[in-house]
């Protein structure tokens, strides 16, 4: 078993020497420790690193690399924190909806396909604004991008397919829309790509176009088999879409009726 302990310096992402062996590791000591320091002609005036972000990010990569213990330390004010979440993107929902009543549990799939790993949680909740997040490869992509369209899809498809099949939406009436089924929508969905496609170098969007459709087919599969195994937490959520479409129906009624009005009372005789 190879327990060296090697060095290497880079700058401005490249090696300035090869890589050096500088001694033995302590017995049961494996892993990469880095350091590092800013560079003043990129980042300019000084740079302060907040503690809330880091532990945020850090309870981020924790939740999405499930069994994985990240531990932080502030020396600069002596303040620790240590990360590590079981459930993984489950725990992730759960932590998000703290606060809020929760209409059923979560629902958690993960599967790889050709060599790609769709990994995602679901949970409605009783509030009115939709929480989702994506990620790719651990990075957070802010932007959403393609595995994010492919879950979004495949939640309304499913939920507008068992709404017609089990009568809970009439002939009459027009299919839910994206707006109504994400009202209360809590979810995650982290892949790994073995090749990744950014839309620019800040990686806040991934542009994959197959994991759109695996994670549509994914998802939309899991989502399914849930909803027809328990009935009582699918006709909920339908009714959650269903007084989601409602609401948004009568204000833009209202919204017309505002607008005809004004337009009536600027004619003139």
């Amino acid at each position: 078993r190879d327990d060296k302990l090697y060095f290497q310096r880079y700058e401005r992402g490249y090696p300035t020497g090869p890589v050096q062996e500088i001694g033995k590791a302590e017995r049961g000591v494996t892993g990469t420790q880095t350091t590092f320091k800013y560079d003043p002609e990129i980042f300019k005036g000084e740079l302060d690193f907040k503690f809330e972000t880091l532990v945020q990010r850090f309870r981020e990569m924790a939740f999405v690399t499930r069994g994985v213990t990240l531990y932080f330390l502030d020396e600069r004010a002596d303040r620790e924190m240590t990360f590590y979440f079981e459930g993984g993107i489950t725990s992730f929902v759960r932590y998000l909806n703290r606060n809020r009543e929760v209409i059923h549990p979560v629902v958690h799939v993960e599967k790889e396909v050709d060599g790609i790993t769709i990994d995602a949680a679901i949970q409605y909740t009783d509030a009115y604004a939709e929480s989702v997040y994506a990620f790719a490869n651990t990075i957070n992509t802010v932007d959403g991008g393609t595995h994010l369209s492919g879950l979004r899809n495949a939640v309304t498809r499913i939920i507008n397919d068992y709404a017609r099949k089990n009568g809970l939406l009439k002939d009459a009436d027009a299919n839910f829309s994206g707006d109504d089924t994400r009202e209360g929508l809590t979810a995650i969905i982290s892949v790994k790509h073995p090749d990744p496609q950014f839309e620019s170098q800040t990686k806040v969007k991934l542009m994959n176009p197959e994991v759109q459709t695996l994670a549509q087919q994914v998802v939309g599969e899991a989502f399914r088999t849930f909803l027809e195994e328990n009935p009582a937490a699918g006709k909920a959520i339908i009714s959650k879409c269903l007084t989601s479409a409602r609401a948004r129906d009568a204000a833009r009624k209202a919204r017309d009726l505002v607008i005809r009005k004004s337009a009536l009372e600027s004619l003139t005789l």
